[in-house]
């Protein structure tokens, strides 16, 4: 009686069988890490956009606090600190003007204050040589005529003499330009970095299923 050998399992079958039992594990890491992508894209996307648009409540909050003649360095600051921390937050203007945070009452209330100044410095300055006389009557009582004070009078008069130009008010008083960072530590910034790292493994995975469903089509 003969004895019947079976025959080996050949290599090319276990690679087989072994394939076809990780095959649905691969699939599961692939789409698993795809859907991850998306999602930390969408929230990566959605903090990006976030930022913009507080960065936009904050510059519509200042341009109100000035109109109303509020506390502006306090809204300044506000806008200043959040667009130095947060990626995407540069304001620009639909009409290009630069730089782009210009707060027109604040500009208007200096031009208001230089100009009564200068009334005031007019109106100081056409009074100003009678009380130069009384002062220097009072420090210098005796003299032939007066003459005597005439040096202390000069003096005094230049001394306390106020411009009555209207000078321009300057821009660095009511123009602002802030820049925010290209990348920032808060969601949308680390969003990226996760982004990308998910991104990453998810085509280092789907590449590793291609090449293994190919070896897989050249060796049956």
């Amino acid at each position: 009686m003969k004895l019947k050998l079976k025959k080996p399992v050949l290599p090319k079958r276990k690679e087989h069988d072994s394939f076809a039992r990780s095959r649905m594990h691969h699939i599961i890491t692939v789409w698993g890490f795809l859907a991850l992508t998306l999602i930390s894209g969408g929230i990566t996307l959605n903090a990006y956009i976030g930022n913009s648009r507080q960065a936009k409540k904050l510059y519509d909050q200042l341009l109100a606090t000035d109109k109303a003649g509020g506390n502006v360095e306090q809204s300044l600051y506000n806008l200043r600190s959040y667009m130095y921390h947060h990626m995407n937050t540069t304001i620009g203007t639909p009409t290009g003007v630069q730089p782009p945070i210009q707060l027109k009452g604040t500009y208007d209330r200096l031009v208001l204050a230089e100009s009564a100044r200068a009334t005031n410095a007019k109106a100081t300055n056409a009074n100003l040589y009678n009380t130069a006389q009384h002062v220097c009557e009072a420090q210098i009582p005796d003299g032939l005529s007066g003459r005597g004070r005439v040096p202390c009078i000069t003096e005094y008069v230049t001394k306390n003499a106020q411009s009555e130009t209207v000078n321009p008010v300057p821009d660095s008083l009511y123009k602002f330009d802030f820049i925010s960072p290209y990348w920032s530590v808060d969601t949308a910034g680390i969003g990226m970095i996760v982004t990308s790292i998910l991104l990453g493994i998810f085509a280092y995975q789907s590449l590793t299923y291609r090449r293994a469903l190919q070896h897989l089509k050249m060796s049956s």
